[in-house]
């Protein structure tokens, strides 16, 4: 027998016969002359309904359990479905004790509830919608950097750097240094972190390869159980060589964006549409269509991301914007000052809900790679954020400061000169302008999703009780 995913036999064309489906029974209803199953393999959010005489049913044939079913593929009746499968074996390869599932059959569990089982609960039908998304999303980064003449670089998950000065890092040690702490010697012979950002060491390749991106696991040692932060996330990151305009750099940022959600509505159009008919906020996503002249929240998707995507202000009017609004934030904005979440936020409602590219920040407020824009008594660089609706930041970049004196000074003021001496190489030999961007892949999840709290789209989450983690 021909073995057929799910997916692909919803999605065939003509009946086949002697197929051979495996997967794990959804639902199970017995009738006197027929049995009806629902079988699932991962591969669609659509079940397989499985037709079958009475006799093939045993008491292991239960919901949850892992079968094996051979048959034909036959046209379906029912105008829902396209085709079913009528059995002649059905094989029990591993039972399920239905009473101590945690998962019940046609019920809709709350993500709060699933999220007890981490072992168990991509099992459920939204954290599956979320993986075959997660999955989709990723193929399509990584395609479209590769179509853009991108070559990928694996960069260090542990490495010296401190990418982001924020010293917001865990450090690496080996079980005996842990316990020699008196008379400590590392393991690499200087301390050593999980990383924060490849970026510099896409600065290195990007001096050979003009444009390079990674997309691995970053780390964060920020201790907050809050809705939006994660010890272990994934980030999309870039350099672009021979770049002088960070215009270059937001316009790849947008095509980035659109191309990527373009292929995941495209691709899994039942999933995303699951997380937006019951997961999102309902109130707040007909809020977003409805002004934007939009049927549904998918529509609103498509019209936002490749329309309205073009929004952009500087920090200076995003500090006056904040300072005129009516209404009352728990962080005063101030020029010199960062923005918070719900700074952000507001600035992106100011606008229209549509994503908010805001430029140029001050020079004492970002790290000391990023370009000197050389103007007036408000001394700034040129970085850019980008602001998305109900998440906040989303994209973080700038162009690379590329003169050997500007970053020379500015690494003795920091007194980082001997430690980033390979840094300063990179602009003694050939340097070239150049700019980059960071986007957190799960925060992009979020916001096409329109998930709430972010533990909600990573495979597992992390502080659990469950022996896996």
């Amino acid at each position: 027998a021909v073995r057929l995913r799910v997916r692909e036999a919803l999605g065939a064309r003509e009946p086949a016969g002697e197929v051979k489906v495996q997967g794990w029974v959804r639902s199970v209803r017995s009738q006197k002359e027929v049995l009806f199953l629902h079988i699932n393999d991962g591969s669609s959010l659509e079940n397989l309904q499985v037709v079958a005489d009475p006799s093939l049913e045993n008491r292991d044939l239960t919901f949850g359990s892992a079968v094996e079913v051979q048959g034909k593929l036959v046209k379906s009746p029912h105008k829902m479905q396209n085709m079913e499968l009528k059995a002649e074996t059905i094989r029990v390869v591993g039972p399920c004790d239905i009473w101590s599932f945690p998962l019940k059959m046609k019920e809709r569990h709350p993500l709060e509830y699933v999220r007890q089982f981490p072992h168990l609960r991509c099992r459920n039908n939204t954290l599956g919608s979320l993986l075959r998304i997660r999955s989709e999303a990723t193929a399509a980064i990584h395609s479209f950097f590769q179509d853009n003449g991108y070559v990928h670089i694996h960069t260090p998950i542990i490495t010296s750097n401190d990418c982001e000065g924020a010293g917001e890092l865990f450090q690496i040690e080996t079980s005996n240094e842990a316990r020699e702490s008196a008379e400590k010697t590392h393991f690499f012979n200087v301390p050593a972190f999980l990383t924060v950002s490849g970026q510099l060491h896409l600065e290195v390749m990007a001096g050979a390869f003009t444009h390079v991106f990674t997309f691995g696991p970053t780390f964060r040692a920020e201790n907050s159980q809050s809705r939006r932060h994660l010890a272990e996330f994934y980030m999309v990151e870039a350099e672009l060589s021979f770049t002088e305009s960070l215009q270059d750099v937001m316009q790849v940022i947008e095509d980035l964006f659109k191309t990527a959600t373009d292929t995941v509505l495209s691709k899994c159009p039942h999933d995303v549409e699951l997380f937006h008919k019951y997961i999102a906020p309902a109130q707040k996503l007909r809020h977003l269509a409805r002004k934007l002249s939009c049927y549904s929240f998918h529509s609103y998707l498509k019209r936002l991301f490749f329309f309205f995507f073009s929004c952009s202000i500087s920090y200076n009017e995003a500090v006056e914007i904040l300072k005129q609004a009516s209404q009352t934030f728990s962080f005063k904005p101030e020029w010199g000052c960062d923005l918070q979440t719900e700074h952000e936020k507001y600035l992106v409602k100011h606008c229209g809900e549509v994503p908010v590219f805001v430029i140029n920040y001050p020079y004492n407020l970002k790290p000391f790679y990023m370009r000197d824009n050389e103007d007036g008594p408000q001394h700034t660089v040129a970085a850019v954020d980008l602001l998305v609706s109900g998440i906040g930041e989303l994209c973080g970049g700038s162009l690379r400061e590329e003169r050997l004196p500007f970053l020379e000074s500015r690494l003795q003021r920091l007194g980082l000169a001997d430690a980033y001496q390979w840094y300063l190489d990179l602009r003694k030999f050939g340097s070239v302008p150049h700019g980059g961007f960071g986007m957190g892949f799960e925060r992009y999840l979020q916001c096409i999703l329109g998930v709430d709290n972010i533990k909600d789209v990573i495979p597992f989450p992390r502080f659990s009780h469950s022996c896996l983690l």
